[in-house]
């Protein structure tokens, strides 16, 4: 495997696990208004903050290999914000703000997965295999957390 080949595919594995980190992000942050039971905006609080670390870790995983994150679209963005609002606009409580919380980990959990997967013998750095691992393991635990307020 050329060493150009490999560092294409540490950027990919590195950016899908940007995408996830920061779709989560995104999300909590427009749900954040909604939420009303303090230990939920709690343990939303706490997922967000290792969000962040995880989004800086990639950022500067990133930055070794010579490039910088994928950022959404505007319109991306604004869709999602869009769609999380359509999604609480009847029903906002607990058991609904957790189910779009683990629909949104799980799809992240799938694609980065499947990257992760399609990456693993290709060269690509073990520091981002580790760190896709590490967001992997990170958003399962916190879909379980959720499930406690369905």
């Amino acid at each position: 495997m050329t060493e150009t080949v490999a560092q294409g595919r540490t950027e990919a594995l590195l950016n899908t696990a940007y995408k996830t980190v920061k779709s989560a992000s995104e999300l909590i942050l427009n749900l954040m208004p909604k939420v009303k039971d303090e230990q939920l905006k709690s343990d939303m609080t706490v997922h967000l903050s290792a969000l962040e670390a995880f989004s800086s870790r990639t950022v500067k995983l990133l930055a070794e290999e010579n490039a910088k994150p994928e950022e959404e679209s505007t319109v991306t963005k604004m869709s999602a914000k869009l769609g999380s609002m359509m999604n609480t606009l009847l029903d906002s409580g607990n058991s609904r703000l957790a189910e779009l919380m683990i629909e949104n980990a799980t799809s992240g959990v799938s694609e980065l997965t499947r990257t992760l997967r399609e990456s693993e013998n290709l060269g690509v750095s073990e520091s981002a295999l580790r760190l896709s691992r590490d967001v992997c393991t990170f958003e399962e635990k916190r879909i379980q957390k959720m499930k406690e307020y369905l």
